[in-house]
């Protein structure tokens, strides 16, 4: 696997960290790749794509460090996803830049109910003129809230309300409100949504990979015993 945005602001995460940092399964061998334990490595089914839309990546502090992360995922198959650590009182300026190029129209990506009355909000991405720059705050529920108010940079733009109805496959951690969907599953319906079929599918199909990998390799779950069987 290459490196893409997300394990370099990982790197950089870890540079920074004062202490060990352990997730869930810390005492796991992992593949610095994929953070799935390596014999349950998904990066040799990688599948790149290209895409008119594009991401951006708004990380809470140790998101990019837990295993459990999918906006990884849609830097694994969009390459040029952009993926920035969040800070409220002093925004990464290459950041502010990125959200600034003339060449995308920046969308914020969350429910419109957290929108305040008179923001342009949009329900399905635009598929002509400017290509989309869909704008992701991915961290849990509450760090997600967190960084949508206290983010003044983002009010200026435009929010994407996403409407999926089909049920989250996504169960790695406990979601904070039914109906909720994790950052890879919310990216491949913008993606279809947007017309980038191709990358839809491709993220949809790195993402079950990645479930399916992810839980195979906790020893109590079921997944587990039947990868057990079949070696």
């Amino acid at each position: 696997m290459s490196e893409n945005a997300v394990l370099r602001l990982r790197t950089q995460r870890l540079a920074r960290a004062t202490r060990p940092f352990l997730a869930r399964g810390n005492r796991v061998i992992r593949c610095q790749g994929c953070l799935l334990p390596h014999q349950h490595c998904v990066c040799a089914t990688l599948q790149p794509q290209t895409a008119r839309s594009r991401f951006c990546l708004v990380m809470f502090d140790t998101e990019p460090m837990k295993p459990s992360n999918t906006g990884r995922l849609i830097a694994d198959i969009l390459p040029d996803t952009l993926a920035f650590g969040w800070s409220r009182t002093e925004p990464d300026a290459a950041l502010l830049q990125a959200v600034q190029m003339s060449d995308y129209q920046p969308l914020v990506v969350f429910p419109a109910s957290y929108a305040d009355t008179g923001r342009t909000v949009l329900t399905e991405p635009p598929r002509s003129g400017k290509p989309p720059l869909f704008i992701m705050l991915d961290g849990t529920w509450t760090e997600a809230r967190k960084m949508f108010r206290k983010s003044p940079w983002l009010d200026a733009f435009p929010v994407m309300s996403l409407n999926v109805t089909s049920p989250s496959r996504y169960t790695l951690r406990e979601a904070h409100g039914e109906g909720q969907h994790c950052t890879a599953e919310v990216a491949a319906a913008l993606l279809e949504q947007a017309g980038d079929v191709a990358a839809a599918d491709a993220l949809q199909q790195h993402f079950t990979r990645f479930r399916q990998a992810y839980l195979a390799g906790k020893p109590h779950h079921p997944a587990h015993a039947l990868c057990d069987e079949d070696n």
